[in-house]
């Protein structure tokens, strides 16, 4: 894309659609210690199996992280406990899905948002920009997050996994907040620190496709497919604005 075409892009967006998970807050000091607990919930306790279950989901042994791409870095609940259930654990799928929710739902009422990103959305606001947020996390625990930081007010769509408009990649969460807020993709950004989201705003036709390195990626994972790489979603006023 020539800069002439990200300028005149860039003035057609009114609107922006945000991942939550290393983009609005902190993936490792959240998710670090969670999925371990989560893990060890769908072992039963058997540090062995715990183990296993992360590294097969995408744990990097040597980081201590999950690898960007993963399923630990980008799947939902629902993905991630089906494949610990298809390395042995020993739940139902909905069973083990219900109880992770939980437990992430639990874990978002103290998370707090990257820094910056609280000035961030506020100015976004303050220029009459429509703000979403688009998780592989369930709806309940990306309202959770909100309500925790005092975000909430700011945004007017909120759709997770289980909401009922598809999974990341799948296009659906971009076209249910297009619709939901009565303006076509062209004129949305989608912003997120992993393939994706890129993948979604690529299917979805969005406007502009963002992508951040305060997740899982790095910027040779990211720069070329994303329209531009920014170092946080705290620079996304500047970007858009400037």
């Amino acid at each position: 894309m020539t800069s002439e075409d990200l300028h005149r892009r860039k003035a057609e967006i009114t609107a922006v659609l945000f991942d939550k998970d290393g983009t609005l807050l902190d993936f490792d000091a959240t998710w670090g210690p969670v999925y371990r607990q989560a893990a060890s919930i769908a072992a039963r306790d058997e540090p062995s199996d715990t183990e296993r279950f992360l590294l097969a989901s995408g744990l990097d042994p040597a980081t201590g992280k999950p690898a960007a791409g993963s399923l630990l870095a980008a799947g939902n609940t629902e993905e991630i406990a089906e494949a610990w259930i298809a390395g042995g654990a020993s739940f139902g799928l909905e069973e083990l899905t219900a109880k992770l929710d939980r437990l992430f739902i639990d874990r978002m009422h103290d998370s707090e948002p990257l820094p910056g990103i609280r000035e961030a959305v506020d100015t976004l606001r303050a220029r009459n920009y429509t703000l979403g947020v688009a998780s592989s996390d369930s709806e309940a625990a990306i309202r959770a997050f909100l309500a925790g930081t005092g975000l909430e007010p700011r945004f007017s769509f909120v759709t997770g996994y289980d909401t009922g408009h598809g999974p990341k990649p799948e296009p659906g969460m971009v076209h249910g907040f297009s619709a939901a807020i009565d303006l076509p993709a062209s004129r949305i950004a989608v912003i997120g620190d992993n393939m994706h989201d890129i993948d979604m705003a690529r299917a979805a036709g969005a406007g502009l496709t963002i992508g951040v390195l305060t997740g899982t990626s790095r910027r040779e994972d990211l720069e070329p497919h994303a329209d531009i790489v920014l170092e946080s979603a705290a620079d996304l006023p500047g970007f858009l604005i400037g």
